[in-house]
């Protein structure tokens, strides 16, 4: 089974320390085998444990870019880029060159976005979530034609296009793999069923929405005559280190069982050296061998 680490806040470092901290943090969960880190696509924090939206928040393509750059094997990606926040043309674009400058190592995460008060505040348009539901189908189109090399005008009900040429194209071919995040049964499972490589679920909604959710997807896939078995069905969990060491070997075990192969594990409490190396050392091994 694959192990992933997301990093969605930035303790203990603060903006002098950032730099080493996330070199030494995702350099050591590679050294461990970790197949991949993730950042998120906010500009503000969300609340709760992740603190208020004041706090500090890195943007998360410059961040991947970064990370390209001190790393050479483990795998990066936005869980999940908001389609409202770029031209997706230019989101494209951007996925290309990331791939190329990480040597082929890019996911492509993206969803329908959700933080109105993170969009209204730094004044982003905010439309209606029928809209934002149309403007990420219309994003994976355009990706699926721009990573294929079709250059002809789009002519989309939200975005038209005259030439979209996209050179260089991205190293992985036929193109980095499309990660849509969510569960919704309408739209999103439909969308990862038609345009999409891999989905993202949530763990903490438990086992039977879990289990739920890989049977409409592939329904979807049947209905679209898509192998369910070519989309990479990835899992977002916490391994709560403020309770104690987590038994996050198990939980990635249980998992596996429901048809889970990639678990992607943000850490409950701060990133500190000692929890990474434990991650690194003691619990990717052990997921990798599953």
């Amino acid at each position: 089974m694959r192990i992933g680490l997301q990093i969605p806040h930035f303790r203990p470092s603060t903006p002098q320390t950032r730099r080493s901290w996330l070199k030494d943090t995702v350099q050591t969960i590679e050294a461990g085998g970790f197949y991949s880190v993730w950042v998120m696509d906010h500009f503000f924090q969300l609340g709760g444990a992740l603190g208020d939206p004041e706090t500090e928040m890195m943007e998360g393509y410059t961040t991947l870019g970064y990370l390209a750059g001190v790393t050479e094997k483990i795998h990066l990606g936005l869980m999940v880029g908001g389609v409202i926040y770029r031209y997706p043309a230019i989101v494209v674009k951007m996925i290309s060159t990331l791939d190329v400058l990480s040597g082929g190592r890019m996911y492509f995460g993206i969803g329908a976005a959700w933080y109105e008060y993170e969009s209204k505040s730094l004044g982003l348009p905010f439309p209606e979530k029928k809209v934002r539901f149309e403007l990420l189908e219309e994003q994976l189109q355009i990706a699926h034609r721009m990573f294929s090399g079709d250059s002809t005008p789009y002519n989309g009900k939200h975005t038209q296009m005259e030439k979209p040429f996209n050179n260089p194209q991205p190293l992985q071919r036929p193109h980095p793999p499309i990660l849509i995040g969510g569960m919704g049964p309408k739209k999103t499972l439909r969308y990862i069923a038609k345009y999409g490589d891999a989905c993202n679920f949530f763990g903490r909604t438990g086992e039977a929405q879990l289990k739920q959710s890989l049977e409409i997807l592939r329904g979807h896939c049947e209905d679209v005559g898509r192998p369910y078995e070519e989309i990479e069905k990835t899992v977002l969990e916490t391994a709560d280190f403020s309770k104690g060491k987590p038994d996050a070997v198990a939980r990635a075990a249980e998992l596996k069982s429901w048809g889970f192969e990639h678990v992607i594990f943000n850490v409950g409490g701060d990133y500190s050296p000692e929890n990474i190396r434990y991650l690194a050392e003691e619990i990717a091994p052990a997921v990798n061998a599953l």
